[in-house]
């Protein structure tokens, strides 16, 4: 029962960008499907949270920034994803490559850098228990 409370909990937390509009809206959305969540028993008040966003060819996902306490890992899976962060020059980050994002960092690229092939990371947050939306596109 406890998991799948954690697993509605997590799924809750991740909000759809697909539905927001910006210069990405005519091209595919990513899909987030939750993975993992646990409550860091030797870091009180924290939580980890992993999920795979997966990106259709020519996918992205809108500009965005995550919850104010939320460092982020990212390790691609498959493909080769293009993305900037805090004004960083975009860099394409192949299978097996990873990045990661500070607290309260902007993202204002992210992207599949292929047309024709699917691309999938996978986001493993740290986070404070209580925040609720993980990603939020920019303006919120």
């Amino acid at each position: 029962m406890k998991i799948k409370k954690l697993v509605v909990s997590a799924s809750l937390m991740f909000v759809c960008l697909a539905s927001q509009a910006d210069d990405n809206s005519n091209r595919p959305h990513e899909t987030v499907t939750p993975n993992f969540m646990k409550e860091i028993p030797n870091i009180p008040g924290k939580s980890l949270i992993a999920a795979v966003v997966t990106y259709p060819p020519n996918g992205a996902s809108p500009s965005h920034h995550h919850a104010k306490s939320a460092f982020i890992y990212a390790y691609i899976l498959e493909g080769e994803i293009r993305s900037s962060v805090d004004g960083s020059a975009p860099k394409i980050y192949k299978a097996g490559e990873s990045f990661y994002e500070d607290p309260g960092s902007h993202h204002a690229i992210s992207e599949n850098a292929s047309k024709t092939m699917p691309a999938k990371l996978l986001a493993v947050f740290v986070v404070d228990n209580g925040d609720k939306k993980l990603t939020l596109p920019d303006g919120q």
